[in-house]
């Protein structure tokens, strides 16, 4: 392990199977983005990375910075590595990087969501390859219908397509996580992120298990809702992961155009 101990604080867990990591990497879109790589740990996936193409790589720990800017003196020298040490998250701000990019990384899970949101916000990065906890990436990849669909699920299809590329299991780190975790590829075709948006859709997942009018009647006027429902053909019993994305976007076009006001303060 190199004299590093995984540290908690940090989510570390650091992948050394040498098969998923270079599954990691056939799984790459060909093209000739720069690749950014968030908590490149111990530069397992680092060092094939490198040899590819040239790497942004991000690290909080001080320890680990240092580890990889000795263990990676010539590709930084050369530039095809370059490591900032410190909090991505609070380095990033519309966009990570000022040229455009692919994220690439085994993601800390305690933030891997909102990095995932960032990086689908972000127009600089146009894929996003990460391991993640497996019942995260299910939920980026749902499809209408599944179980795990939801918000995740709309704001991914929004902005482009999603699809797991292998699971992989607790043997495959060290220490071993006690979840499974799985890699997955998002594609983006463009750079739809609304804030409004997202926020009716956390309104229409509130309670999963109840109807989509239930849920969204809590905030917006139901006489609205029923007639957006009636102009989309959905029912008022149907469940919010029944609800197509394509369905969901007309539906927030539709409270918004329609006669009615949302009535932000009701509960």
């Amino acid at each position: 392990m190199e004299n590093i101990i995984a540290k908690k604080k940090f989510g570390q867990n650091f992948l050394k199977d040498e098969t998923v990591l270079r599954k990691i990497v056939e799984a790459m879109p060909n093209n000739d983005n720069k690749i950014v790589e968030i908590g490149p740990g111990l530069g397992d996936l680092t060092k094939f990375l490198v040899d590819v193409k040239s790497v942004d790589a991000f690290e909080v720990d001080t320890d680990l910075c240092k580890l990889l800017q000795k263990k990676f003196e010539k590709e930084i020298a050369t530039k095809q590595l370059r490591i900032h040490c410190g909090d991505v998250l609070t380095a990033w701000k519309s966009e990570l990087i000022d040229e455009s990019y692919d994220l690439v990384a085994n993601l800390p899970y305690y933030i891997a969501t909102n990095i995932i949101l960032k990086a689908l916000a972000d127009p600089k990065c146009k894929n996003i390859l990460v391991m993640v906890q497996l019942e995260v990436a299910e939920k980026f990849c749902a499809h209408e219908g599944d179980k795990v669909f939801g918000a995740l699920s709309i704001i991914t299809q929004s902005a482009g397509e999603a699809r797991l590329v292998v699971k992989v299991p607790p043997t495959a780190f060290e220490p071993q996580p006690k979840i499974d975790s799985a890699v997955f590829l998002i594609q983006k075709k463009s750079d739809r992120f609304d804030k409004d948006f997202e926020s009716m859709l956390r309104v229409a997942f509130t309670q999963p298990r109840k109807t989509l009018m239930k849920n969204l009647s809590a905030v917006y006027e139901k006489t609205l809702l029923q007639e957006a429902f009636n102009k989309l053909g959905l029912t008022q019993t149907i469940r919010p992961h029944q609800v197509c994305t394509d369905d969901y976007h007309q539906l927030y076009k539709l409270t918004r155009s329609l006669d009615g006001t949302r009535e932000s303060g009701k509960r």
